[in-house]
Protein backbone atom coordinates (compact mmCIF):
# COMPACT_ATOMS: atom_id res chain seq x y z
CA UNK A 1 0.00 0.00 0.00
CA UNK A 2 1.48 3.19 -1.00
CA UNK A 3 -0.21 5.96 1.11
CA UNK A 4 -1.50 9.38 -0.48
CA UNK A 5 -2.65 12.98 -0.09
CA UNK A 6 -4.30 14.89 -2.17
CA UNK A 7 -3.55 18.86 -2.81
CA UNK A 8 -4.61 20.85 -5.11
CA UNK A 9 -1.49 22.54 -5.97
CA UNK A 10 0.39 25.25 -5.31
CA UNK A 11 -2.64 27.43 -4.33
CA UNK A 12 -3.47 25.06 -1.74
CA UNK A 13 -3.54 26.26 1.93
CA UNK A 14 -2.20 22.98 3.41
CA UNK A 15 1.20 23.07 2.77
CA UNK A 16 3.45 20.19 1.47
CA UNK A 17 5.34 20.55 4.96
CA UNK A 18 2.62 19.69 6.93
CA UNK A 19 1.50 16.81 4.77
CA UNK A 20 5.20 15.55 4.69
CA UNK A 21 5.00 14.88 8.63
CA UNK A 22 2.33 11.96 8.22
CA UNK A 23 3.53 8.48 8.97
CA UNK A 24 4.38 7.03 6.04
CA UNK A 25 3.15 9.33 3.49
CA UNK A 26 4.59 8.46 0.15
CA UNK A 27 2.75 10.30 -2.48
CA UNK A 28 0.68 13.43 -3.51
CA UNK A 29 -2.58 12.84 -5.86
CA UNK A 30 -2.43 16.43 -7.80
CA UNK A 31 -3.74 17.85 -11.11
CA UNK A 32 -2.97 21.07 -13.07
CA UNK A 33 -5.48 23.30 -12.46
CA UNK A 34 -4.66 26.70 -14.97
CA UNK A 35 -6.24 24.72 -18.16
CA UNK A 36 -9.93 23.53 -19.09
CA UNK A 37 -10.94 20.07 -20.10
CA UNK A 38 -9.75 19.61 -23.72
CA UNK A 39 -6.95 21.46 -23.38
CA UNK A 40 -3.13 20.66 -23.21
CA UNK A 41 -1.25 20.68 -20.41
CA UNK A 42 2.02 22.82 -20.37
CA UNK A 43 5.15 20.45 -18.96
CA UNK A 44 6.21 23.88 -16.77
CA UNK A 45 2.87 23.51 -15.03
CA UNK A 46 3.31 19.64 -14.10
CA UNK A 47 6.99 20.11 -13.26
CA UNK A 48 6.30 23.18 -10.74
CA UNK A 49 4.61 20.71 -8.98
CA UNK A 50 6.40 17.76 -9.12
CA UNK A 51 9.40 19.78 -8.04
CA UNK A 52 7.19 20.82 -5.15
CA UNK A 53 6.49 17.38 -3.98
CA UNK A 54 10.23 16.33 -4.37
CA UNK A 55 11.35 19.17 -2.47
CA UNK A 56 9.42 18.06 0.18
CA UNK A 57 10.85 13.94 0.06
CA UNK A 58 7.19 13.05 -1.49
CA UNK A 59 7.16 11.81 -4.74
CA UNK A 60 3.75 12.69 -7.21
CA UNK A 61 2.36 9.57 -9.24
CA UNK A 62 -0.95 9.97 -8.87
CA UNK A 63 -2.76 12.63 -10.96
CA UNK A 64 -6.20 13.44 -10.02
CA UNK A 65 -7.79 14.05 -12.60
CA UNK A 66 -7.36 14.55 -16.73
CA UNK A 67 -10.34 16.05 -16.70
CA UNK A 68 -12.39 14.19 -19.29
CA UNK A 69 -14.27 17.24 -21.17
CA UNK A 70 -17.97 16.83 -21.99
CA UNK A 71 -17.76 16.75 -25.61
CA UNK A 72 -15.72 13.31 -25.28
CA UNK A 73 -18.55 12.22 -23.40
CA UNK A 74 -21.19 13.14 -25.37
CA UNK A 75 -19.76 12.16 -28.29
CA UNK A 76 -19.08 15.71 -30.71
CA UNK A 77 -17.62 16.37 -33.77
CA UNK A 78 -14.96 17.94 -30.90
CA UNK A 79 -14.57 14.16 -29.12
CA UNK A 80 -11.21 13.32 -31.20
CA UNK A 81 -9.79 16.81 -31.38
CA UNK A 82 -10.67 16.64 -26.99
CA UNK A 83 -9.04 13.11 -26.63
CA UNK A 84 -6.35 13.51 -28.27
CA UNK A 85 -4.94 16.72 -26.11
CA UNK A 86 -6.33 13.85 -23.53
CA UNK A 87 -3.18 11.51 -24.67
CA UNK A 88 -0.69 13.95 -25.04
CA UNK A 89 -1.52 15.25 -21.18
CA UNK A 90 -1.38 11.70 -20.36
CA UNK A 91 2.26 11.07 -22.02
CA UNK A 92 3.15 14.33 -20.51
CA UNK A 93 2.41 12.80 -17.06
CA UNK A 94 3.59 9.53 -17.87
CA UNK A 95 7.10 11.01 -18.56
CA UNK A 96 6.81 12.76 -15.81
CA UNK A 97 6.33 9.58 -13.08
CA UNK A 98 3.24 9.53 -13.02
CA UNK A 99 1.71 6.01 -12.47
CA UNK A 100 -1.97 5.92 -12.13
CA UNK A 101 -4.35 8.42 -13.50
CA UNK A 102 -8.00 8.89 -11.87
CA UNK A 103 -10.52 10.42 -13.61
CA UNK A 104 -14.15 10.35 -14.23
CA UNK A 105 -17.22 9.89 -16.83
CA UNK A 106 -20.11 11.21 -14.86
CA UNK A 107 -22.00 13.96 -16.89
CA UNK A 108 -21.80 17.89 -16.22
CA UNK A 109 -21.87 16.77 -12.38
CA UNK A 110 -18.44 14.56 -11.13
CA UNK A 111 -20.15 14.55 -8.06
CA UNK A 112 -23.13 16.32 -5.75
CA UNK A 113 -23.80 16.90 -2.19
CA UNK A 114 -26.63 18.77 -0.84
CA UNK A 115 -24.62 20.41 2.17
CA UNK A 116 -21.53 21.28 2.49
CA UNK A 117 -21.40 21.96 6.16
CA UNK A 118 -24.02 19.25 7.49
CA UNK A 119 -23.55 19.49 11.42
CA UNK A 120 -22.52 16.40 13.29
CA UNK A 121 -23.55 15.31 16.85
CA UNK A 122 -19.67 15.50 17.63
CA UNK A 123 -19.63 19.09 16.83
CA UNK A 124 -17.83 18.58 13.74
CA UNK A 125 -19.54 19.27 9.86
CA UNK A 126 -19.02 17.09 7.08
CA UNK A 127 -20.71 16.82 3.18
CA UNK A 128 -24.09 15.32 3.00
CA UNK A 129 -26.87 14.13 0.64
CA UNK A 130 -30.35 14.33 1.76
CA UNK A 131 -33.02 13.19 -0.64
CA UNK A 132 -35.93 14.87 0.30
CA UNK A 133 -34.06 18.29 -0.45
CA UNK A 134 -32.48 17.01 -3.81
CA UNK A 135 -36.33 16.00 -4.89
CA UNK A 136 -37.41 19.93 -4.18
CA UNK A 137 -34.88 21.08 -6.44
CA UNK A 138 -35.50 22.17 -9.82
CA UNK A 139 -32.84 21.71 -12.70
CA UNK A 140 -33.55 24.68 -14.58
CA UNK A 141 -32.56 26.75 -11.46
CA UNK A 142 -29.86 24.76 -9.91
CA UNK A 143 -28.79 25.91 -6.71
CA UNK A 144 -26.49 23.10 -5.80
CA UNK A 145 -23.73 23.64 -3.33
CA UNK A 146 -20.23 24.02 -4.64
CA UNK A 147 -21.92 23.72 -8.04
CA UNK A 148 -23.44 27.17 -8.80
CA UNK A 149 -19.83 28.73 -10.11
CA UNK A 150 -19.18 25.68 -12.37
CA UNK A 151 -21.46 26.76 -15.51
CA UNK A 152 -23.14 29.38 -16.15
CA UNK A 153 -26.87 29.20 -16.46
CA UNK A 154 -27.08 28.79 -19.96
CA UNK A 155 -24.14 26.70 -20.11
CA UNK A 156 -25.68 24.61 -17.56
CA UNK A 157 -29.11 24.35 -19.01
CA UNK A 158 -27.26 23.68 -22.86
CA UNK A 159 -25.71 20.96 -20.80
CA UNK A 160 -28.55 18.97 -19.29
CA UNK A 161 -30.62 19.55 -22.60
CA UNK A 162 -28.00 17.43 -24.62
CA UNK A 163 -28.02 15.11 -22.47
CA UNK A 164 -31.25 14.13 -22.73
CA UNK A 165 -30.92 12.80 -25.88
CA UNK A 166 -27.98 10.35 -24.60
CA UNK A 167 -29.19 6.57 -23.47
CA UNK A 168 -26.82 5.08 -20.74
CA UNK A 169 -25.75 2.55 -23.63
CA UNK A 170 -24.50 5.74 -25.56
CA UNK A 171 -22.56 7.22 -22.68
CA UNK A 172 -21.05 3.55 -22.15
CA UNK A 173 -20.08 3.35 -26.01
CA UNK A 174 -18.31 6.75 -25.56
CA UNK A 175 -16.61 5.75 -22.47
CA UNK A 176 -15.35 2.70 -24.63
CA UNK A 177 -14.63 4.62 -27.49
CA UNK A 178 -12.05 6.92 -24.98
CA UNK A 179 -10.50 4.10 -23.63
CA UNK A 180 -9.48 2.15 -26.47
CA UNK A 181 -8.49 5.36 -27.93
CA UNK A 182 -5.81 5.74 -24.89
CA UNK A 183 -4.69 2.84 -24.13
CA UNK A 184 -1.72 2.68 -26.82
CA UNK A 185 -0.43 5.07 -24.79
CA UNK A 186 -0.62 3.30 -21.55
CA UNK A 187 0.77 0.28 -23.13
CA UNK A 188 3.85 2.45 -23.73
CA UNK A 189 4.53 3.81 -20.66
CA UNK A 190 3.03 1.37 -17.89
CA UNK A 191 0.20 3.70 -16.75
CA UNK A 192 -2.85 2.93 -15.69
CA UNK A 193 -5.93 4.59 -16.12
CA UNK A 194 -8.75 4.51 -12.60
CA UNK A 195 -12.10 5.41 -13.27
CA UNK A 196 -13.92 7.06 -10.24
CA UNK A 197 -17.26 5.68 -9.55
CA UNK A 198 -20.67 8.20 -9.80
CA UNK A 199 -20.81 9.91 -6.81
CA UNK A 200 -23.68 9.28 -5.78
CA UNK A 201 -24.50 5.84 -7.39
CA UNK A 202 -27.29 6.68 -9.36
CA UNK A 203 -28.89 8.96 -12.04
CA UNK A 204 -29.73 12.40 -10.73
CA UNK A 205 -31.68 14.59 -13.12
CA UNK A 206 -32.00 12.21 -15.98
CA UNK A 207 -28.69 11.96 -16.74
CA UNK A 208 -26.82 8.91 -17.57
CA UNK A 209 -24.54 7.51 -14.72
CA UNK A 210 -22.64 3.85 -16.07
CA UNK A 211 -19.95 3.59 -13.13
CA UNK A 212 -22.37 2.65 -10.10
CA UNK A 213 -22.20 -1.11 -9.50
CA UNK A 214 -20.20 -4.11 -9.55
CA UNK A 215 -22.66 -5.48 -12.71
CA UNK A 216 -21.03 -2.09 -14.24
CA UNK A 217 -17.79 -2.99 -13.43
CA UNK A 218 -18.12 -6.15 -15.07
CA UNK A 219 -19.08 -4.59 -18.08
CA UNK A 220 -16.74 -1.87 -18.06
CA UNK A 221 -13.16 -4.72 -17.94
CA UNK A 222 -15.20 -6.63 -20.27
CA UNK A 223 -15.38 -4.55 -22.86
CA UNK A 224 -11.89 -2.82 -22.79
CA UNK A 225 -9.92 -6.07 -21.50
CA UNK A 226 -6.66 -3.80 -21.08
CA UNK A 227 -4.62 -4.56 -17.94
CA UNK A 228 -4.21 -0.75 -17.55
CA UNK A 229 -7.86 -0.16 -17.23
CA UNK A 230 -9.46 -0.51 -13.93
CA UNK A 231 -11.20 1.57 -11.23
CA UNK A 232 -10.64 3.93 -8.28
CA UNK A 233 -11.92 2.12 -6.26
CA UNK A 234 -14.09 4.88 -3.77
CA UNK A 235 -15.96 2.89 -0.65
CA UNK A 236 -18.21 6.09 0.10
CA UNK A 237 -18.68 6.48 -3.94
CA UNK A 238 -19.89 2.58 -4.20
CA UNK A 239 -20.94 2.69 -1.05
CA UNK A 240 -23.22 5.71 -0.62
CA UNK A 241 -25.61 2.98 -2.73
CA UNK A 242 -27.35 0.64 -0.41
CA UNK A 243 -26.95 -2.06 -3.66
CA UNK A 244 -23.44 -2.39 -3.62
CA UNK A 245 -21.97 -4.56 -1.72
CA UNK A 246 -18.67 -2.81 -0.71
CA UNK A 247 -16.20 -6.04 0.97
CA UNK A 248 -17.38 -8.55 -1.72
CA UNK A 249 -16.44 -6.02 -4.61
CA UNK A 250 -13.28 -5.36 -3.45
CA UNK A 251 -12.53 -8.90 -2.85
CA UNK A 252 -13.48 -9.51 -5.82
CA UNK A 253 -12.14 -6.49 -8.33
CA UNK A 254 -8.61 -6.48 -6.22
CA UNK A 255 -8.16 -10.36 -7.08
CA UNK A 256 -8.41 -9.48 -10.42
CA UNK A 257 -6.10 -6.79 -10.24
CA UNK A 258 -8.62 -3.94 -11.45
CA UNK A 259 -7.99 -1.84 -8.18
CA UNK A 260 -5.08 0.75 -9.16
CA UNK A 261 -6.39 3.38 -6.70
CA UNK A 262 -8.31 3.45 -3.53
CA UNK A 263 -10.65 6.42 -1.83
CA UNK A 264 -11.61 4.93 1.88
CA UNK A 265 -14.67 7.13 2.80
CA UNK A 266 -17.11 6.20 5.05
CA UNK A 267 -20.97 7.14 4.94
CA UNK A 268 -23.24 6.98 7.46
CA UNK A 269 -27.06 6.05 6.33
CA UNK A 270 -29.38 8.48 7.40
CA UNK A 271 -32.83 7.00 5.92
CA UNK A 272 -34.48 4.44 4.14
CA UNK A 273 -34.14 6.97 0.55
CA UNK A 274 -30.54 7.22 -0.46
CA UNK A 275 -29.69 9.67 2.12
CA UNK A 276 -26.29 9.98 3.92
CA UNK A 277 -23.94 12.01 5.53
CA UNK A 278 -19.95 11.15 5.47
CA UNK A 279 -18.35 10.70 8.73
CA UNK A 280 -14.86 9.99 10.52
CA UNK A 281 -13.46 7.35 8.50
CA UNK A 282 -13.32 4.84 11.63
CA UNK A 283 -15.67 1.86 10.96
CA UNK A 284 -17.90 2.10 13.25
CA UNK A 285 -18.76 5.47 12.64
CA UNK A 286 -20.67 5.03 9.91
CA UNK A 287 -21.76 2.24 7.21
CA UNK A 288 -19.02 1.06 5.87
CA UNK A 289 -17.31 -1.78 6.92
CA UNK A 290 -13.56 0.03 6.37
CA UNK A 291 -11.44 -3.16 8.23
CA UNK A 292 -12.85 -6.05 5.76
CA UNK A 293 -12.20 -3.65 3.13
CA UNK A 294 -8.65 -2.89 3.92
CA UNK A 295 -8.41 -6.83 4.94
CA UNK A 296 -9.54 -8.30 1.08
CA UNK A 297 -6.78 -5.51 -0.23
CA UNK A 298 -4.01 -7.11 1.91
CA UNK A 299 -4.82 -10.85 1.41
CA UNK A 300 -5.18 -10.07 -2.25
CA UNK A 301 -1.71 -8.59 -2.46
CA UNK A 302 -3.10 -5.16 -3.18
CA UNK A 303 0.00 -2.76 -3.63
CA UNK A 304 -1.72 0.36 -5.08
CA UNK A 305 -2.60 4.04 -4.07
CA UNK A 306 -4.72 4.72 -0.86
CA UNK A 307 -5.91 7.96 0.68
CA UNK A 308 -8.34 9.15 3.29
CA UNK A 309 -10.89 10.44 0.97
CA UNK A 310 -12.48 13.49 2.41
CA UNK A 311 -12.66 14.60 5.89
CA UNK A 312 -14.87 16.34 7.92
CA UNK A 313 -14.41 19.75 9.72
CA UNK A 314 -12.67 19.82 12.97
CA UNK A 315 -10.83 20.97 15.71
CA UNK A 316 -11.83 24.86 14.56
CA UNK A 317 -10.57 23.99 11.07
CA UNK A 318 -12.50 25.78 8.75
CA UNK A 319 -11.22 23.85 5.16
CA UNK A 320 -12.21 23.53 1.91
CA UNK A 321 -15.21 21.24 2.65
CA UNK A 322 -14.12 17.48 2.95
CA UNK A 323 -10.37 18.62 2.33
CA UNK A 324 -8.77 19.71 5.51
CA UNK A 325 -6.10 18.85 7.06
CA UNK A 326 -6.64 17.57 10.49
CA UNK A 327 -9.40 14.82 10.02
CA UNK A 328 -7.79 13.30 6.49
CA UNK A 329 -4.66 12.86 8.74
CA UNK A 330 -6.44 11.17 11.30
CA UNK A 331 -7.72 8.96 8.49
CA UNK A 332 -4.17 8.43 7.45
CA UNK A 333 -3.52 7.68 10.93
CA UNK A 334 -6.54 5.20 10.55
CA UNK A 335 -5.50 3.17 7.52
CA UNK A 336 -1.90 3.32 8.78
CA UNK A 337 -2.87 0.83 12.01
CA UNK A 338 -5.06 -1.16 9.69
CA UNK A 339 -3.20 -1.98 7.33
CA UNK A 340 0.10 -2.72 9.60
CA UNK A 341 -2.36 -5.24 11.89
CA UNK A 342 -3.38 -6.91 8.98
CA UNK A 343 -0.14 -7.31 7.48
CA UNK A 344 0.96 -8.56 10.99
CA UNK A 345 -1.61 -10.60 12.22
CA UNK A 346 -4.65 -10.58 9.94
CA UNK A 347 -4.05 -13.57 7.28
Amino acid sequence: MKLSFRWYGLQDSIPLQYIRQIPNMSTIVTSVYDKKAGEVWSEESLLKLKRACEDQGLKMEVIESIPVSEDIKLGTEKRDAHIEAFKKNLELCAKNGVKCVCYNFMPVFDWLRTDMHHRLPDGSDALSYSREDFDKVDPNHLHLPGWDESYTPDELKSLLAQYQKMSHEQLFENLVYFLNAIMPICDQYDVNMAIHPDDPPWDIFSLPRIISSEADLDRLFDAVKNPHNGVTFCTGSFGAGRHNDIPKMVDKFSKAKRIFFVHLRNVLYTDDKDSFTEVGHYSKAGSIDIPLVVKHLVDNGFDGYVRPDHGRNIFGEDQKPGYGLYDRALGCAYINGLFEAVERFGK
